[in-house]
């Protein structure tokens, strides 16, 4: 019986440890260079911190922005799109930056968009979906 109850000590200690054990978080890498985002198709778990990597093999400045859901930018990107963002980060040109944020809660597919004026015109945009 003594032996039975250590068990049942270190398996619920052992549970209990565990429990404050998240899973990973997503990993994702993103090239940004005139006018695209590659991949242009992200797919991230709901809720959860993603980790992402911007490489900027651009020339000039390049802005990784994920829109609220339900919400587009006008065009041209503006001020006016600002209060619709969900997040954003900027990249300087040869740059590399891995920056984290925590997914949306709901599923669904966001826009994602370049916000440095021009680039979505030329094309730099993308979706983000969430499952």
């Amino acid at each position: 019986m003594k032996h039975v109850s250590k068990l049942l000590v270190f398996v619920f200690l052992s549970m209990l440890l565990l429990s404050g054990c998240g899973s990973a978080p997503t990993e994702v890498t993103v090239d940004m260079q005139e006018f695209m985002f590659t991949p242009s198709e992200i797919t991230v778990p709901a809720g959860e911190v993603v980790n992402i990597t911007l490489i900027n093999n651009g020339a000039v400045e390049h802005e990784f922005v994920i829109m609220k859901f339900g919400k587009e930018v006008s065009v041209p990107f503006n001020e006016d799109d600002e209060d619709n963002i969900y997040w954003e980060h900027e990249v300087e040109p040869g740059a590399t930056e891995t920056v984290t944020f925590t997914a949306p809660a709901d599923s669904g597919e966001y826009q994602l968009v370049c916000g440095i004026a021009g680039h979505l015109e030329g094309g730099m945009q993308g979706v983000l979906t969430v499952k």
